[in-house]
């Protein structure tokens, strides 16, 4: 049986749940969009389901994977629905690297979209494994009606101002009569009662990119608007945990990890669809030396060796971009991870014999610092890297809310920054940091930190395609296969499974 640590998430204390809820149940949930729209309209708008997820009995962790490229993906053509497309060489090699990934890992059951192009993924993914394979003709990739097909210069050509709204205004996208992303929405929505219905802790689901993408949004309370904004590579992985409440209540749900690829998450490449001009790494500093269960783990005591390890692996990771600038938190285990970034650039730029040195500039920021905030939270008591429900319970807002005021400055600081001559802005700190920030940059609310969660040594990625002021494009979250034979397993069990109980 699966078995995942209530450690791993931030839970919302029982004085605040009425308020709290929205992150966690889509029946209560206020969206605020970083589109265009009218944000005073979004205030008080539902998702577009507010039926409540149906209970679960024990831990479910479910694991999104998109399709390898395909014929028409290598074409530039329209895709959509239509079952044309199969699997290039490279998807195929896409999907077995993506096999490799989850090799160890033990599913209970495989959904996946009947299409071509998923099912291969999936076969080639499953293996030998014996449990069943699942289609659900709910999973296929969004319709886009007569789209499909189509060149995308050729759609622009023939649909001029319809194709512009499909780039432009999604949501409110108008095809043959249809509204294709609510429509998406509405089956992804559908797609969850079966997959928490069925009697498994493990599950893998092999889709398409906009339906992931409607998945991750629809399991955290997000509405249509955010289509686009979490994005989903070819055989991306993304994994999202369900903790059963008491009392039939829908489950928490916590987005462990988004878009995990096969290839570099800083490699150069889109967000959705267009070239990133700007962009914000966010580094989670490395395990601690004080690492024991009843020590705090605050990022005030120095890296460990494995920490050590993990920083020089992500600094390796980032040699692929050329980093002016490293913003860090004081804490002592951000300062050290900041440091070996900053030191592996210099010694990269000083390779070659006509090499002029460069030196990389490192900012001790104290608005970073959460760590103190969250040391006094309660003295004496243990916290994780992610904030413990029995940690929070009874203290409510006068926890959250400095914390959240405080990194609501700290990312217009940051916008700030890449808003003069940086192309990158490198942010190394405490993992609840880079969640509130995270957090901000989809102009939510505080109520949303309880739905995402990061690992030590992984990194994070926010395009902005539009410059700084524009809306920002999650490339990856909680990113760790950098760390190779560190990395955090996919569906590695947290808590021995009896303490599950």
């Amino acid at each position: 049986m699966l078995a995942i640590s209530p450690s791993s998430f931030l839970i919302i204390p029982k004085s605040s749940q009425v308020r709290i809820s929205s992150a966690l149940n889509p029946k209560f949930s206020t969206i605020r969009s970083s589109s265009s729209v009218n944000e005073a309209v979004l205030e008080n708008r539902q998702p577009e389901s507010s039926a409540d997820f149906p209970a679960i009995k024990a831990a479910k962790r479910v694991v999104l994977v998109r399709h390898g490229q395909s014929t028409w993906n290598a074409e530039g053509r329209i895709q959509g629905s239509s079952n044309f497309s199969v699997l290039t060489t490279k998807g195929e090699a896409q999907a077995e690297t993506s096999r490799q990934m989850l090799l160890e890992d033990s599913f209970d059951v495989c959904f996946t979209s009947p299409l071509t192009r998923s099912k291969r993924t999936a076969e080639i993914i499953w293996g030998s494994r014996k449990e069943p394979m699942i289609p659900d003709v709910d999973l296929r990739e969004i319709d886009l009606y007569i789209f499909q097909g189509l060149l995308k210069h050729e759609g622009e050509e023939k649909f001029g101002t319809a194709f512009r709204q499909w780039k432009l205004d999604a949501p409110n996208f108008v095809i043959d009569g249809h509204y294709p992303v609510r429509e998406l929405w509405t089956r992804a929505r559908s797609c969850w009662d079966r997959i928490l219905a069925h009697q498994s802790n493990s599950v893998l689901v092999v889709a398409h990119n906009a339906v992931n993408q409607a998945l991750v949004a629809t399991a955290i309370g997000l509405g249509t608007e955010y289509f686009r904004v979490l994005l989903q590579s070819n055989c991306g992985v993304s994994v999202l945990d369900f903790i059963p409440q008491a009392e039939n209540k829908s489950p928490y749900i916590c987005l462990n990890r988004l878009n995990q690829t096969p290839n570099s998450p800083i490699a150069a490449g889109s967000s959705a669809g267009r070239k990133a001009s700007k962009r914000i790494i966010l580094v989670t500093h490395g395990s601690l030396v004080n690492n024991e269960a009843n020590l705090p783990r605050l990022g005030n005591q120095p890296l460990s060796m494995l920490g050590s390890i993990q920083s020089q692996k992500t600094a390796e990771l980032l040699l692929d971009l050329k980093v002016d600038t490293v913003v860090s938190s004081p804490g002592k285990a951000s300062m050290e991870t900041a440091q070996i970034i900053s030191k592996t650039q210099e010694a990269a730029e000083s390779l070659g014999a006509d090499s002029v040195p460069r030196y990389v500039n490192v900012k001790e920021m104290k608005d970073l610092d959460v760590e103190t905030m969250l040391g006094q939270l309660k003295q004496g008591a243990a916290v994780d890297s992610i904030l413990q429900p029995s940690l929070l319970d009874g203290l409510g807002n006068r926890i959250l809310s400095p914390v959240w005021d405080q990194t609501g400055k700290v990312w217009q600081t940051l916008l700030d920054e890449l808003s003069g001559s940086s192309e990158v802005v490198v942010v190394v700190g405490h993992p609840t940091l880079h969640i509130a920030l995270m957090t901000h940059c989809l102009n939510l609310s505080e109520q949303w930190l309880g739905s995402f969660h990061l690992d030590e040594g992984s990194i994070s990625v926010i395009d902005f395609p539009d410059g700084p002021s524009g809306k920002g494009i999650i490339r990856c979250i909680n990113y760790t296969a950098h760390l190779g034979r560190w990395s955090i397993p996919i569906t590695k069990p947290t808590l021995d499974e009896e303490e599950m109980n």
